[in-house]
């Protein structure tokens, strides 16, 4: 064999070598290509922001047609039921004013008092209710509008008025050094020199006589929310509240021959607004 045939012989080896070799790598079976449409890969399950709590708390300052500058303080506590409903329970205290209310001021002391007030009127409005979310808010930013629906008892406070009252001077009819100044409930017959009325007493004077009146209430309202964060919760509330007493809740105690009933009323129809700041969980 010459040297030609040697160097064809190893080139053959050679080939079947490396032919072996693709054919060891090269899988037994080919999958064959998909002939029907090809559908996009389904998306990546995301967080729902309306399942991310349960319950929400939020506390508020309450302004009404029917108390002085702040009518009162809330609570609310709230429970998701699903994606657009939550039931909760609130507790509101308020205090009333009598329109016809008339503030004078003693021009010898100094003093202020209420003319012919017989108590102070307080109200505590334990509740239950729904909510419904009208309009949701983004997650970070937005407003949300909320529709509210509550209903209970209203438990109505009177708290007898106190003045301060110169007897001394009453019977002296002059102001003294050394008077004798009693504190004790408004009478506006008893107290009728009201020049001897020093000044008001502490309002929590009369608390000892403190008297109950039941009653109920029912409210609808809007709520507009804004949040920055998810877990924070900041807004107002505003609606109409309808509320009643089994008898009159007596703040004006005018002497006869005054229509003491025109002054008092035992339904008290209002509108509100609540601002409120909470949280969630």
């Amino acid at each position: 064999m010459n040297k030609t045939h040697v160097i064809a012989t190893a080139c053959l080896l050679l080939g079947l070598a490396g032919t072996g070799q693709v054919w060891a790598q090269a899988p037994a079976t080919a999958t064959p290509p998909p002939t029907g449409p090809v559908r996009p890969p389904a998306p990546l399950a995301m967080p729902s922001d309306e399942q991310s709590y349960r319950r929400e708390t939020v506390y508020g300052i309450n302004f009404n047609t029917q108390g002085g500058l702040i009518g009162g303080a809330s609570v609310r506590v709230a429970t998701v039921l699903d994606e657009r409903w939550l039931r909760f329970w609130s507790l509101e205290g308020v205090s009333f004013k009598n329109p016809k209310e008339e503030s004078v001021t003693n021009p010898y002391t100094g003093g202020t008092f209420k003319l012919y007030k017989a108590n102070y009127a307080f109200a505590l409005r334990p509740s239950i209710g729904i909510q419904r979310i009208l309009f949701r808010k983004a997650a970070d930013a937005g407003v949300q509008v909320n529709g509210l629906l509550s209903a209970g008892p209203s438990i109505g406070l009177l708290m007898p008025y106190y003045i301060s009252y110169d007897y001394t001077a009453a019977q002296n009819n002059a102001f003294g050094p050394n008077d004798n100044i009693i504190d004790e409930a408004y009478d506006p017959v008893k107290h009728a020199q009201q020049v001897f009325i020093y000044d008001r007493a502490p309002i929590f004077s009369g608390i000892s006589q403190l008297k109950v009146v039941p009653g109920a209430h029912v409210r609808g309202a809007l709520s507009f929310e804004y949040g920055r964060y998810r877990d924070a919760v900041a807004g107002a509330e505003v609606g109409f509240l309808l509320e009643v007493y089994t008898k009159e809740l007596l703040m004006l105690n005018p002497p006869a021959p005054a229509d003491v009933n025109s002054l008092n009323r035992q339904f008290f129809p209002s509108v509100y607004l609540t601002l409120y700041l909470g949280h969630r969980s």
